[in-house]
C-alpha cells in the first residue's frame, strides 16, 4: 500500500514482554476497509491492539493515525480511536445506556441512528438498563461493538467479535463490518482466528503462533 494512502503508519515498531519478544522493526500500513490480524491463542493479536489503540506503549518505534503521531500528540491520536478490552472490568458499574451516553463527545463522528440499528440487529434493546458487569460474555461483546461500530472513529478496534455470539448476531455483525469498512476515511482492524464471511478484507496481517 502506499503510504500516502495509508490511514495508519507503524515504522519500526518494537515491542517485546520479558518473558517474550512480540515485534522487532515491524513496519506496516492500515488503509481504509477492513483488516484482519489472523492469528490463533498466544498469536499477539489482542496486543498489538492495545499497541495500535496507544493503550499499551512500543518500546520503540512511530505509530502515526491520520498525520498525528502517538509520541508527539498521545491524546489526539487516542481520540481518533475507538478501543475496548472486552475483558475489561473498568465499565462494568455503568449501564449500557449510561455508557453509550458518555461516548458522542468523544467522537465527533458519532452517528444515533446507526446505533439504533445495532441494538436492533443484535437484539440488545433488553439490555439498556442493565450494568455490564451483569451481561453475559456475549451480550457484552455486542454491547462494545455496537459502540465500536457507531463511533466513527479513524480507527476502530475490534477483538474476537464473534466470541460468545448466537448464529443471528454473527449474520448481522457480517454485514454490519462490511457497512462500516465502506464509510470514507475510516479503517477497521478485527482480531480473529479465522476470516468471516461476507466482510470485504481490504487486508489481512498473519500473526505467527507462539512458539
Amino acid at each position: 500500500m502506499d503510504d500516502k494512502a495509508a490511514v495508519l503508519q507503524v515504522h519500526e515498531m518494537c515491542f517485546s514482554y520479558p518473558e517474550r519478544p512480540l515485534w522487532a522493526h515491524w513496519s506496516g500500513t492500515v488503509g481504509q476497509g477492513a483488516t484482519l490480524v489472523l492469528g490463533g491463542d498466544g498469536s499477539g493479536k489482542t496486543t498489538l491492539l492495545q499497541l495500535l489503540a496507544g493503550d499499551v506503549l512500543v518500546d520503540s518505534g512511530t505509530l502515526t493515525l491520520a498525520g498525528v503521531a502517538l509520541h508527539e500528540d498521545t491524546p489526539a491520536y487516542r481520540q481518533q480511536v475507538f478501543w475496548q478490552d472486552p475483558r475489561s472490568s473498568a465499565l462494568d458499574a455503568l449501564s449500557v445506556q449510561q455508557w453509550w451516553d458518555t461516548l458522542p463527545a468523544r467522537y465527533s463522528r458519532w452517528d444515533a441512528t446507526a446505533l439504533a440499528a445495532h441494538i436492533a440487529g443484535f437484539a440488545l434493546q433488553p439490555h439498556l438498563d442493565k450494568a455490564l458487569y451483569q451481561l453475559s460474555a456475549g451480550t457484552r461483546r455486542k454491547v462494545l461493538m455496537a459502540a465500536a461500530l457507531a463511533s466513527g472513529a479513524t480507527l476502530t478496534l475490534i477483538d474476537e467479535p464473534v466470541a460468545g455470539l448466537d448464529r443471528a448476531s454473527v449474520r448481522y455483525l457480517q454485514q454490519a463490518l462490511a457497512d462500516a469498512a465502506a464509510q470514507p476515511g475510516r479503517a477497521l482492524v478485527v482480531a480473529h482466528y479465522e476470516a468471516l464471511d461476507g466482510v470485504p478484507w481490504a487486508q489481512v496481517i498473519e500473526l505467527p503462533d507462539e512458539a
